[in-house]
């Protein structure tokens, strides 16, 4: 599936910033983790956007710009690939990240609002949807001898870059007074405003009813309706002369605009008013009034980061969050399209042919690729794999940056998570009715993507025998530099090899049964080697490292070991982990060193090097403790999942509804709210996505379309209460369950070509 080049992998600590736009052409394969100071985030350097970096072996990785500017306290509207970002008062006033943008660029940084040279008294300031905000303030008439503020003034701000100014006179007498508006722009890079860089404003000239500025290759215009009496431009000033009459308002629309960026751009596009939500709008009712907000709110955080495919604007997929990431990262994109598939596989399908025409393909045989193993060897490489040299270094991988490991492991490559992922995807979205034509399609993405797999494969002095290492090494680089294997890619492996071998077996395609063979070894060689015996009956290893030393820290990525993943028949595949492991881990799980209330803690508050701001050293990641949720209440420790989901939905009820990425791992405190992140994007891919798990999961929804079956399992303890969710999508048809307060489910609608099974 070729056709567009591949996007390069830049250095993202999980959640720190990384500017690539969306749609930006690249090149390379994804690098291997650096020894030195890991590379620079990338993005369209000054005077090129959209531009992609040099090809890799003409540039050096450096080390990366700190981000100083921080957007916590920020009322954010976002609609891909646009965005505003002001304080409460809704000014904007170039300082920080205040402003318009419009693909990574600042069309607008100032727009002050003076009514008779009075800036109005902020009274209230928040989003009325992710896409748009709402302010409010009073001005009191000079001379007016009632003690109250006789104007309103009101500002209706879309992230598109239009925003109403309505002026209301509630007094009694006419209000006679000028409105003035100064802009001001510097046309400056998302990159560098993150770092502090802020250059003086461009002069402004008049344009028909506004203003315009040019500089740095590009410009952007600000336009009035209706006409300003008035324009200053060396000032920057609309003005208009009002009489507002009593009970009488006025207003004027501002529209700013991206006018021009550097020959040869490509400016990303969002999903367009023609184009419908990739999923079904759900409904649920339950006795907990948060769920209704939460997957409200969460589902409509997630619209407005979804961006056109450049190649096939129909093919949607989720930006990673604003206002740092704005941009396709293919872990998270994936993760989002997994998490939503109860509403419908069009997002899935989109994001899944998206990131198979940026898949790596080399010019191995195909046999080495494609075809899969038609068993294990007794170091667990799947037999058939390709010498070395036979294939290409990166063949089969999905591109990805890379992302901060905390304190206890180095950084590793999210194209290794991403590629494992895809397989995931695929076979999980023809289980809810992606159909077999579209599946079929996506075969040979998925067959090199289990070629990558088997190529990473640790042999010999490499790393662990047997074990999953980071996709993008290559056995020279390994056994040159011996790398980790990680716990959270062998469950993800493990998942990515049961799902592949389902898709080759139901499609015709070799290799099935040596998938198998290869995972049922890893499930061994994993009981075996990667758990460490405490005196609290012991737990996972976070890694595992050559010469089958343990790398002992407490986890949160611990969750991906429960996240097994759906089969045949609506069941789950068997886990890493045996039963008493599970119970262990589950215990672990919800006990104060890593539950701090709010949620799991990415680092155990036990470690020296906890820090509760820390993206893996104890920040609380949310999509992480909804995986927690689910995977504990699939595995029959629904106290546990309790738990933990009564930490996300109070923490929830904090940011309105609207949680960020990741916040403080800071412990619980009564009448305390969670700490947020500076650096954390909101909203955010994997937050929203795991806000719409959170709540749909507890259903216990189990489609096999391809087998004509659904079976539902709900949580017996149901922490919700009485729920009942409609809207949902099996087989592309309406589907909606009812749980009663006692557990039981009633399926109120489905396609009629499903057979009803109950756990």
């Amino acid at each position: 599936m070729a056709g567009a080049p591949p996007f390069v992998p830049s250095f993202t600590p999980s959640g720190a910033p990384s500017f690539a736009p969306p749609g930006a052409p690249a090149a390379a394969p994804p690098p291997v983790p650096p020894a030195g100071p890991p590379p620079a985030p990338f993005g369209p350097p000054p005077g090129a956007f959209g531009a992609g970096p040099a090809p890799v072996g003409q540039q050096r990785p450096t080390a990366p710009r700190p981000q100083t500017v921080t957007a916590h306290d920020a009322v954010l509207c976002v609609s891909a690939p646009a965005m505003a970002a002001s304080g409460p008062d809704g000014q904007l006033r170039g300082q920080g990240l205040q402003g318009f943008y419009r693909a990574g660029i600042r069309t607008l940084a100032r727009m002050e609002i003076r009514l008779g040279g009075i800036e109005p008294m902020p009274l209230q300031g928040a989003l009325s949807s992710s896409a748009e905000a709402r302010f409010v303030g009073a001005v009191r008439v000079p001379g007016d001898p009632d003690p109250d503020p006789a104007l309103m003034v009101e500002r209706l701000r879309h992230a598109d870059g239009s925003e109403t100014v309505t002026v209301r006179n509630a007094g009694g007498r006419p209000a006679r007074l000028p409105l003035e508006i100064a802009f001001g722009t510097d046309l400056g890079l998302l990159t560098e405003i993150a770092g502090g860089q802020r250059s003086a404003d461009l002069p402004s000239q008049v344009q028909s009813a506004g203003l315009r500025w040019a500089g740095h290759g590009r410009s952007a215009t600000v336009s009035a309706r209706p006409t300003p009496h008035a324009v200053l431009a060396g000032a920057g000033v609309l003005r208009w002369d009002l009489e507002v009459q009593p009970g009488a308002r006025w207003s004027v629309e501002l529209k700013t605009a991206l006018e021009s960026a550097p020959p040869g751009a490509r400016p990303p596009a969002g999903r367009g008013q023609s184009v419908p939500l990739p999923w079904a709008e759900p409904e649920v009712r339950c006795d907990d009034a948060r769920a209704q907000r939460l997957l409200t709110r969460s589902l409509d955080s997630l619209g407005s980061l979804l961006i056109a495919d450049a190649d096939r604007p129909t093919d949607l997929y989720a930006a990673s969050g604003a206002p740092w990431r704005f941009g396709l990262t293919a872990a998270d994109a994936l993760w989002a399209a997994r998490l939503t598939l109860p509403l419908g596989t069009r997002l899935a399908a989109g994001t899944l042919r998206a990131l198979a025409r940026r898949q790596q393909t080399g010019t191995g045989p195909v046999g080495a690729v494609g075809g899969g193993p038609a068993g294990a060897s007794a170091s667990g490489q799947p037999a058939g794999a390709a010498a070395p040299g036979e294939a290409s270094r990166h063949d089969g991988l999905i591109p990805g940056p890379m992302r901060h490991g905390g304190p206890e492991l180095p950084p590793s490559c999210t194209a290794t998570e991403a590629t494992l992922l895809f397989v995931t995807v695929l076979a999980e979205a023809w289980r809810w009715g992606l159909p077999r034509h579209e599946v079929i399609e996506l075969l040979p993405a998925v067959e090199r993507a289990l070629g990558a797999l088997r190529a990473g494969v640790a042999e010999g002095s490499d790393g662990p025998e047997g074990f999953v290492l980071d996709l993008g090494r290559s056995a020279e680089e390994r056994a040159a530099r011996p790398a980790a294997a990680r716990c959270e890619v062998q469950a993800q492996a493990y998942r990515a090899a049961m799902h592949g071998a389902e898709l080759l077996a139901a499609f015709g395609r070799p290799g099935a049964a040596g998938w198998r063979t290869w995972a049922a070894a890893l499930r061994e060689r994993f009981r075996e080697q990667f758990w460490v015996d405490d005196l609290s009956g012991g737990r996972p290893a976070a890694a595992l490292l050559a010469g089958g030393r343990t790398v002992p820290a407490v986890a949160s990525t611990f969750v991906h070991l429960l996240d097994v993943g759906l089969s045949t028949s609506g069941d789950l595949h068997e886990s890493l982990l045996d039963r008493e492991q599970t119970r262990l881990l589950a215990q672990r799980l919800a006990a104060p060193e890593l539950d701090c209330g709010w949620g799991l803690r990415t680092l155990s508050a036990k470690s020296p090097r906890f820090n509760p701001l820390g993206h893996r050293s104890g920040a609380v990641r949310v999509h992480e403790t909804a995986l927690a949720v689910s995977g504990l209440a699939d595995a029959g420790f629904e106290r546990e999942a309790g738990v933990l989901l009564e930490g996300l939905l109070g923490a929830s009820e904090y940011f309105e509804g609207r949680p960020p990425e990741m916040y403080a791992g800071e412990q619980r405190v009564t009448g305390s709210p969670p700490v947020p992140h500076p650096a954390a994007c909101r909203p955010a891919a994997l937050s929203a996505a795991a806000g719409v798990h959170l709540i749909l999961a507890l259903a216990g929804v189990r489609p096999d379309v391809p087998a004509g079956r659904v079976v539902v399992r709900p949580a017996s303890t149901t922490p919700l209460g009485e729920l009942q969710l409609t809207g949902l999508r099996v087989a592309g048809e309406p589907f909606s369950v009812r749980v009663s307060r006692i557990g039981v489910a009633v399926v109120e609608e489905a396609s009629p070509q499903l057979q009803l099974g109950a756990g």
